[in-house]
């Protein structure tokens, strides 16, 4: 687990802390929602989120990596080929992911039946 600084306000040692640390961010969700249903190149993860940069997305794979729940598979090819997927450990986050996505259909629908009762 990375050295990280504190910063939620939960009690030190806060579950939902250390599990915010994994995931929190504005990508690290979505790029493993992108890899529940198969590896994919550092391409194809581009294209998936186009408005990630290249840094930020490989600062982003890099953490989940050293988090232990994506694996960086590197090919011994020229041009080389990379592949990342979710690890075993980061298997077990894909109930939370798919919930996160159940929820935000859900929200997203409310926000446009309110928009909707609102401009009537």
């Amino acid at each position: 687990m990375r050295n990280r600084k504190s910063g939620y306000g939960c009690p030190e040692g806060c579950p939902v802390e250390a599990t915010l640390d994994v995931i929190g961010g504005k990508w690290k969700g979505v790029i493993l929602f992108h890899l529940i249903d198969e590896k994919k190149r550092f391409n194809k993860l581009r294209s998936l989120m186009p408005g990630i940069t290249q840094r930020m997305l490989s600062l982003q794979l890099r953490e989940l990596e050293n988090d232990g729940v994506i694996h960086r598979e590197v090919y011994p090819e020229i041009p080389p080929k990379v592949e990342y997927s979710l690890t075993e450990f980061g298997r077990t986050l894909e109930p939370i992911i798919l919930l996160m996505k159940d929820w935000g259909e859900n929200y997203k629908k409310l926000m446009v039946e309110d928009k909707q009762k609102n401009t009537n």
